[in-house]
C-alpha cells in the first residue's frame, strides 16, 4: 500500500508492533479473537503481543502469529515484577488497553507505547481514561463483541464482525474427545447451567424440565457440561436428580479445549450469561441464552441473539421501575429471584425450531 493510500485508509505504516492488554474474563477474551484476526489482516507485518490471564491463555494460546505474555492475577508483587522484567526495554507502537478495571490500568503503566488506545469516556470505569491518550469512538448500545473491533477501527482497519472468523482454535485430540461423547454431530443438546455470577443462574427445576422435554419430545441426548467448581458439580447433580430421564453428566470432566470441541459438535447449547455462550456462538452453534439479570443486546451470544430468552426488560421494570433504556448501558440486575422471570415454556419455544426442524 502506498503512503497516499495509507493516509486515505487511516492506517499508518509506522505500526510495526501492537500490544493488546486484556487479561480476563473468558467471554471477553473470546471477543478479542476477531480483534486479533482483524489486526493480522490489516497489519500483516506487525508483531502482535497479547498480555493475558493464566486461565484465559488456555482459550487462545494456540492462535498463530501472536506472542503471549501470561500474567497470573493471583501472583501479587512477584507477578508484577516478572511482568516488568518481560517488558523491560520494549516500546510498542500501539497499546490497546481493552480492559477498564483499575488493576489493569495500573499494570498497563508497565507498558511503554507511543499510542495508548482505550475505551471512550462513556465506557470507561475506575479512571481508565486517565491511562490512555486515544479512545475508541463512542457507539451507543453496542454489543461487547463489536466494541472490541473498535480498537482495530481506530487503526484504520475496516473490520466487520459478521465477516471475521471468531472461532477459538481447537486441537485434533479435543475433537476426538467430542466425537467419543457425541458420536452423531449436530444431535446432542448441551446444558452449561452455571455462570461465575450466581445471580445469573437459572432454577434447577426448570433446567430439569427443559432437559426432560428435549429427551422425550425431541428424541435427543442431553449432556451437562461445566467446570470443576463445587457450585457447578452440585448444580449438575441437582438437575440430574430432578429429571425423569437420564442425561450424561460431564461437569468437571473435560478440559477447556475439550469443552470447545463439545460446543462445536453440538446441536445447540443452553446456558445463562457466561463464557460458554460466547464460545459456542463463535463456533456457529445455536445458543439458547437465558437472560434477565443482564441484557442479551449487550452481552448475548453474537450471531445467536434470536434464540435467546431475554427478560431484562421485565427485570428493569420489576426491580427499578424503569425501562432498560433508562438504565446505564451494561447495568446488571443481579437480584434474588430475577432469573425466575425466564419461563420453561419460553425456552422450549426457542428450542423447537432448532431441534424439530424437518
Amino acid at each position: 500500500m502506498s503512503a497516499s493510500a495509507e493516509a486515505r485508509s487511516g492506517r499508518s505504516s509506522a505500526v510495526h508492533s501492537i500490544c493488546l492488554f486484556r487479561l480476563s474474563a473468558l467471554g471477553d477474551v473470546c471477543h478479542c479473537i476477531p480483534l486479533i484476526r482483524a489486526l493480522q489482516a490489516g497489519y500483516p507485518n506487525a508483531e502482535i503481543t497479547w498480555i493475558i490471564g493464566k486461565t484465559e491463555f488456555r482459550l487462545v494460546g494456540d492462535m498463530p502469529g501472536v506472542e503471549f505474555i501470561v500474567f497470573d492475577k493471583k501472583s501479587g508483587v512477584a507477578g508484577r515484577r516478572a511482568l516488568r522484567q518481560q517488558l523491560s526495554g520494549r516500546v510498542f507502537d500501539v497499546l490497546l488497553l481493552a480492559q477498564t478495571s483499575l488493576r489493569s490500568s495500573w499494570l498497563s503503566r508497565l507498558i511503554s507505547a507511543r499510542r495508548k488506545i482505550g475505551y471512550d469516556y462513556s465506557r470507561s470505569r475506575e479512571g481508565h481514561y486517565l491511562f490512555v491518550n486515544e479512545r475508541i469512538r463512542p457507539v451507543a448500545n453496542q454489543h461487547e463483541a463489536d466494541a472490541s473491533l473498535e480498537f482495530a477501527r481506530v487503526l484504520g482497519i475496516n473490520a466487520d464482525l459478521a465477516a471475521i472468523d471468531r472461532s477459538p482454535p481447537i486441537q485434533a485430540q479435543d475433537r476426538e474427545f467430542a466425537r467419543q461423547h457425541q458420536p452423531e454431530a449436530d444431535h446432542a443438546v448441551l446444558i452449561s447451567p452455571c455462570s461465575s455470577h450466581a445471580a445469573r443462574n437459572w432454577l434447577v427445576a426448570r433446567y430439569a424440565a427443559v432437559a426432560d422435554w428435549i429427551i422425550e419430545h425431541a428424541d435427543r441426548p442431553v449432556i451437562l457440561v461445566g467446570g470443576p467448581s463445587d457450585l457447578e458439580r452440585t448444580t449438575a447433580q441437582a438437575i440430574e436428580s430432578s429429571m425423569q430421564h437420564r442425561p450424561t453428566n460431564l461437569v468437571g470432566q473435560d478440559t477447556l479445549g475439550q469443552a470447545l470441541a463439545m460446543f462445536e459438535r453440538a446441536a445447540c447449547l443452553i446456558a445463562p450469561d457466561s463464557g460458554p455462550v460466547h464460545f459456542a456462538a463463535a463456533l456457529n452453534t445455536p445458543v439458547v441464552g437465558l437472560y434477565a439479570s443482564t441484557w442479551s443486546l449487550r452481552s448475548g451470544p453474537f450471531g445467536s441473539l434470536e434464540h435467546c430468552v431475554d427478560r431484562y426488560a421485565q427485570a428493569a421494570q420489576q426491580f427499578y421501575n424503569r425501562s432498560p433504556e433508562q438504565l446505564r448501558w451494561g447495568k446488571r440486575i443481579e437480584r434474588p429471584g430475577v432469573m425466575a422471570l425466564v419461563e420453561v415454556d419460553a425456552v422450549i419455544a426457542k428450542l423447537k425450531p432448532i431441534l424439530l426442524q424437518g
